[in-house]
């Protein structure tokens, strides 16, 4: 809104924080350093090739920002990926699609670093066997590593350090041209079915059904506190555990200090902090300019897996036409509340079957700062 971006006022609360120099000095106070320092010249300090490429890997989109990745790095020349079961979502996510979507993007910034070094990274996936229902403690993936004077670097590696989900209201003066998402189109790998739209009636037709499935997670109780239980509240929380949902930055701070948002009433309907969270969100999602989506034929994990490297490639080529994208997951949820508007999602954007792996709202809007992060050196699994 744009009242939070120059003040804030809290009616009933009396509390007015006016912009200017001393709020500026605030926001630069609140900046969460060490759990950003991943994104600060990743590689440049180990000397394992593979920690050099991981440092870029673990700067991957995924869901709820769980950071699911642990690798094992006791062969040589090889890195093995497996789940860290601790970063499941089993209310939102039950069969942990989402979870292994954004293991692909893991693997997709992995197998580009190595690129751009000259190695050949090839996955074996699911060498062991694999669960349509759950990851188990098999690997997700074995990595081989090879020089190759073959291998080419990826033009998209280039937007690697300024990739966001951008989670913010884009400019409703602004569309998105058609060349954009043609441009955006062309960055999935075979095998994965991508479209997009900037139709007007299309656009009001999936902003909606977006606001509606969003409603749904946030009224089903356990669905919410899912992400409840993953929200870090301000500056030190974010830099004691760099995951999850962070909310900092001297406007939310504020709130924080004066005990209007906290971790019980956010979840408390009614509240001013819960209705105001509805609000932010109806108002990002209202705001969409166009709309882009992935769709596999099958529903196999390595179909997620390849909607997922897709994914990743799509975020950067947005980057790299300078548009914002953000996901939204929550109509392509499965679990009973959601069952409905996950029927009629597909049925909208995929009439001919299949599933659909991802949906992400396009748009302008300022460049945000990175999300936190574990360092490599947090996710190396202990063998």
């Amino acid at each position: 809104m744009t009242s939070r971006r120059k003040f804030i006022s809290l009616i009933g609360g009396g509390i007015v924080v006016a912009a200017g120099a001393g709020a500026a000095g605030f926001t630069l106070t609140r900046t969460p350093k060490e759990a950003i320092r991943p994104w600060n010249n990743p590689g440049a300090s180990y000397s394992d090739m593979r920690k050099r490429f991981l440092s870029y890997a673990i700067l991957a989109p995924n869901p709820h920002n769980q950071q699911p990745w642990m690798v094992d790095l006791s062969r040589e020349n090889e890195i093995g990926l497996y789940i860290d079961k601790t970063r499941l979502l089993p209310h939102t996510d039950p069969f942990n699609r989402q979870i292994t979507i954004g293991l692909g993007c893991f693997l997709e910034l992995l197998i580009q670093a190595a690129a751009e070094e000259g190695y050949l990274a090839e996955p074996l996936l699911f060498p062991e066997g694999q669960s349509p229902q759950s990851l188990g403690d098999e690997p997700i993936a074995i990595v081989n590593l090879r020089k190759s004077n073959t291998v080419a670097a990826e033009p998209l590696f280039r937007s690697v350090l300024d990739r966001r989900s951008l989670k913010e209201p884009f400019d409703l003066n602004r569309p998105v041209e058609s060349s954009v998402l043609d441009h955006l189109e062309k960055a999935t790998l075979e095998g994965v079915f991508v479209n997009s739209t900037n139709v007007p009636r299309e656009l009001e037709a999936l902003r909606e059904i977006s606001w509606q499935a969003y409603k749904i997670e946030i009224q089903t109780p356990r669905t919410f506190k899912e992400s409840i239980d993953v929200m870090r509240f301000g500056k030190a929380e974010i830099n004691a555990n760099p995951d999850g949902i962070d909310l900092g930055g001297a406007f939310l701070e504020t709130l924080m200090f004066f005990g209007m948002l906290t971790r019980e009433n956010i979840g408390e309907v009614g509240s001013t902090a819960y209705k105001q969270g509805l609000d932010m969100y109806r108002e990002m999602l209202f705001s969409s300019q166009g709309y882009i989506w992935l769709v596999t034929n099958e529903n196999q994990r390595e179909d997620q897996i390849n909607a997922g490297r897709s994914w990743v490639r799509t975020n950067l080529a947005a980057t790299e036409a300078g548009i914002g994208i953000h996901p939204i997951s929550q109509a392509l949820q499965e679990y009973p509340e959601m069952s409905d508007l996950y029927q009629l999602i597909h049925k909208t954007l995929a009439p001919s079957g299949g599933t659909v792996q991802m949906l992400g709202r396009l748009g302008y809007a300022p460049l945000t700062p990175p999300t936190p992060r574990w360092s490599i050196d947090h996710k190396i699994k202990s063998v």
